[in-house]
């Protein structure tokens, strides 16, 4: 099946292109640089671009120093501001550009954002340095010394000042603010209250010089920016073609959303450097929405706002592709293996923690738990020895019950019986089939019929047993299901579903098997290790049904409800961004690209929205269980749902979406 342009065209889906550029540059040299603006923005526009920034000063470069107060250079200056405005309409590319404008007999040090052939605004600097390495205050007036609020300039009229905000009327949400270099470095930056006016997309023209251990702290200071702000920022630096003579540029410009990086160039290089990556603009406004305090801020001053249109190209299916560092299959689990484990090790601990927080409040020195051999069970295992031995307690206070029963396999089963010997704990087993086909006989079921009755007994009598087990040892039952089930609606009712303390109530099944290789490695050795190897190796399975010919396991959940992997990047992106069915299936494409094809996906994607809205009833009695990560699903806490709200919504987009690429 085909994927229709329109369907995922990046636009559509609150994506806005844009590109970070340190262009080659000869000081004072304005017609050289004019050229050298123009050609970015001709490779801008080849790689689908829509929004270029450029440097500080860039048309005649920072670093002309007493060659500012030529009037020469100030008018060619303003030409070439024009020719770059022709430049971008041609190329269909919006462009911020620095240059130095003499305005009532001072000079400012301004940043031009030019769109469809024409000049939309120029926004002066509001804070200049004045510093050993470079006496801005010599050449320019800082912005809140204008009286003016528009100039003349090529014959039209330019709104001029530092309120300037500019919306664009066709792509929702997304709003520039422009400051300037040392703006971002005082104490109050007008970022900030160009963010709680509205804008999401903040700019920064550049010529932050290079020393020793200031590109990391550069870095640094614009990612804390962009997440203070809930923003995307783009910040282009001005690069080694400025004067050496007391200081050095190095081309830093980089792309930064909501705290992390999308897109950096390489610094310290003559050529153009260009760094691009696609802005989730619909993501900002979302995240702002659901932030109270951003929410509930009022920005310090009224604004302007210029209303415009962005540039909406029409790109060849390989520009569409998505330009994200973070668009990875598995968004719960970091890509880098450094990063993961450190990940895995802080989950782990806020796990025990809460666990050992239950325990001390209670008293509880003994705990019960479904030990099956499989994924949820081990980690839940390995969580309450940690919590065990943060406390002290005695491990055979842990007491794990095994219950096989109709599909219990040999590898499962013996897997939990290695584990509890490595482990030093405490462990019993309790079948359960004649306990089972005695409430089949009580309730008048045909054991034959393998339905969802023959298998939600057996989960039941489980959890029966551990719950009555607790109470004979004057202990709770700590539950072992994960995130994925809760969101699925994979749990039993009043079964797998419940328990005195869910310690994996926040994690997703995509990063349960992570956090058990983790320890497998890094935690434990030896035989624990190779056990807990094998249970990542195991087929995922409620073992609830029949096994086959030679013990093979003839159910599998993911074969019934589809691959944790989709579920779990729905999930993500439903939940903690509420993007909608259109946008889910359409990075999904882009991600899954090669492993599944865009009818599995959406077949998927059906049965997730399916299974959520049809299990929040189980959510609304989930018991406590500690939050993790970004997504929580607590009634409680993070999700607030009635357990009978209609999919009908986002079924009816699905429809569509198959409609539209049959």
């Amino acid at each position: 099946m085909r994927v229709s342009q329109d369907i995922i065209s990046l636009d559509a889906l609150g994506f806005l292109r844009a590109a970070v550029v340190a262009p080659e540059l000869q000081v004072a040299n304005v017609q050289y640089n004019t050229q050298a603006i123009g050609a970015a923005l001709k490779d801008a526009a080849a790689r689908g671009c829509q929004l270029a920034v450029f440097p500080e000063l860039s048309i005649t470069g920072y670093t002309c120093a007493d060659l500012f107060y030529q009037a020469a250079l100030q008018q060619q200056a303003r030409e070439a501001l024009l020719t770059i405005a022709r430049v971008s309409g041609e190329t269909k590319v919006a462009a911020v550009v620095g240059l130095p404008l003499e305005i009532g007999g001072k000079l400012y040090n301004c940043a031009a954002y030019v769109n469809d052939g024409a000049v939309l605004g120029i926004v002066p600097k509001t804070y200049l340095p004045n510093t050993n390495e470079y006496y801005e205050e010599r050449w320019f007036t800082p912005a809140k010394s204008s009286p003016v609020t528009a100039i003349q300039l090529g014959g039209n009229t330019i709104p001029f000042g530092t309120d300037l905000l500019f919306a664009a009327s066709n792509f929702p949400g997304c709003v520039l603010g422009i400051e300037i270099c040392e703006d971002l470095w005082a104490v109050q930056p007008p970022s900030g209250d160009q963010a709680l006016a509205g804008a999401t997309v903040l700019i920064n023209p550049s010529a932050s010089d290079e020393v020793l251990g200031k590109a990391p702290y550069r870095l640094s200071l614009v990612q804390q920016q962009s997440a203070r702000c809930l923003a995307a920022y783009l910040y282009a630096g001005a690069g080694p073609g400025e004067s050496t003579t007391d200081v050095i540029f190095s081309g830093h410009a980089f792309i930064s959303e909501n705290g992390k990086m999308l897109a950096e160039t390489e610094r310290f290089h003559f050529s153009t450097q260009m760094a691009v990556a696609d802005i989730d603009v619909q993501r900002m406004t979302h995240e702002r929405l659901r932030n109270s305090s951003f929410s509930a801020a009022l920005p310090g001053r009224s604004y302007r706002t210029i209303q415009f249109e962005m540039p909406i190209p029409t790109r060849s299916a390989e520009q569409n592709a998505l330009i994200r560092p973070d668009l990875t299959p598995t968004p719960f689990v970091p890509a880098d293996p450094a990063r993961r484990a450190q990940h895995c090790q802080e989950i782990f601990h806020l796990q025990s923690v809460g666990l050992a927080k239950r325990l001390k409040h209670t008293g509880v020195t003994h705990i019960t738990l479904g030990l099956s051999g499989g994924l949820d069970s081990t980690l839940g295992l390995l969580v309450t020895q940690q919590a065990f031995e943060m406390l002290s307690l005695p491990l055979d206070g842990i007491v794990a019950i095994t219950m096989p029963g109709f599909g219990t396999s040999k590898r499962t089963r013996t897997n939990a019986e290695l584990l509890a010997q490595a482990l030093g704990i405490t462990l019993k087993e309790i079948p359960i089939s004649e306990a089972v086909l005695q409430h089949f006989k009580d309730i008048g079921h045909d054991s034959n019929t393998h339905d969802i009755t023959y298998e939600n007994a057996q989960a039941r009598e489980r959890t029966q047993i551990l719950m009555d087990v607790a109470n004979q040892i004057g202990g709770f039952m700590v539950g072992t299901g994960d995130l994925s089930e809760l969101a699925l609606g994979w749990c039993t009712y009043n079964a797998d579903h419940m328990s005195m303390y869910h310690v994996n109530a926040g994690v997703p099944k995509t990063l349960v098997r992570y956090l058990i290789e983790w320890s497998a490695e890094s935690v434990y050795s030896g035989p624990t290790s190779a056990v807990l190897q094998d249970i990542c190796a195991t087929p995922i399975s409620p073992e609830l049904l029949p096994l086959g010919e030679n013990e093979a396991i003839l159910q599998e959940t993911e074969v019934t409800i589809g691959p944790y992997v989709l579920h779990d990047f729905f999930l993500f992106y439903a939940v903690r961004h509420s993007f909608a069915p259109r946008k889910i299936y359409a990075l999904a494409c882009q991600v899954f690209q090669g492993h599944h094809t865009p009818s599995e996906l959406l077949r998927w994607l059906r049965v997730f929205y399916q299974r959520f809205f049809g299990a929040q009833f189980k959510r609304s009695a989930m018991p406590d269980g500690p939050k993790v990560g970004s997504v929580a699903l607590s009634p409680r806490g993070d999700w607030r749902m009635p357990s009978d709200a209609s999919s009908a919504l986002w079924l009816q987009e699905l429809d569509e979406l198959e409609k539209r690429n049959r």
